[in-house]
């Protein structure tokens, strides 16, 4: 009898891990008012960018974490609704004290042992970064844990916004604007205006690329190599489509015929 019972779970369910691209959420202050002005400002004019995706709230950039103050005290309840008015689903939370723990888990949320998302920019020799202004209090990261996976983003960035295709390409099909980041262990491939930052190779794989049909970066960077905006681009290159790839440790870019 009890083998025909557990024949008949198995048959009804199973178990399996699953590694699912996430959208995470890196809270730089844990002032709600502050962030909510900051959310309208980033999502106003898209506010159905995500559809209604799942969520993990990183704490792992709050001044506390960074040696810039006490520890925070979140209102997860409040935190949750407010992330809803943007479509999406948070279930999770990653990189936050104990008693963060604990607040998050009575207001429903789950705790991810998934590793912190990298800083902004964090493969290319510039100076680390400070902690955050108070005008920049959260940044949006979209994750892909596949390795060999190819990350596709399909609305315009904004600025604040950051994607990171973890180990794999990522290719935008939109303009990707100023204060925006894109990043790939594998290639970047942007079909739009790129204004904003794009780094491959972000792991160091000098043979990743990056393209786009229409050359205004801020910042470029392959394995660590890199340039700014500060660099005046040449004519035949600036608004143009263009190729970049590493030469022995040195930044060329071509133009696509």
């Amino acid at each position: 009898m009890a083998d025909a019972s557990a024949a008949r779970t198995k048959a009804v369910f199973e178990f399996k891990s699953a590694t699912l691209p996430l959208i995470a959420v890196i809270l730089k202050t844990a002032d709600l008012p502050l962030l909510a002005s900051a959310l309208e400002e980033q999502l106003a004019d898209s506010p159905d960018f995500f559809e209604q995706e799942p969520v993990v709230i990183d704490l792992s950039q709050l001044p506390e974490h960074l040696g810039g103050g006490p520890p925070a005290t979140i209102d997860f309840r409040a935190l949750r609704d407010l992330l809803a008015r943007y479509q999406t689903q948070p279930i999770a939370l990653r990189g936050g004290s104990e008693a963060h723990n604990a607040a998050a888990r009575a207001a429903g949320l789950s705790i991810a042992t998934m590793p912190v998302a990298p800083a902004p920019g964090s493969r290319a020799p510039a100076p680390a970064p400070a902690p955050a202004p108070a005008s920049e209090p959260v940044q949006i990261v979209r994750e892909v844990p596949v390795p060999g996976s190819t990350l596709v983003i399909d609305k315009p960035m904004r600025s604040g916004q950051q994607v990171y295709a973890r180990g794999g390409d990522v290719i935008v099909l939109a303009v990707v604007n100023f204060g925006a980041e894109v990043i790939a262990d594998g290639n970047v491939h942007v079909y739009a205006p790129l204004r904003g930052k794009a780094i491959a190779g972000a792991r160091g794989d000098t043979s990743a690329r990056i393209f786009t049909t229409c050359m205004e970066a801020q910042l470029v960077a392959i394995a660590g190599i890199y340039r700014t905006s500060e660099v005046d681009l040449p004519a035949h290159l600036q608004g143009k489509a263009v190729q970049i790839h590493l030469d022995d440790k040195k930044l060329l870019m071509d133009a696509l015929l």
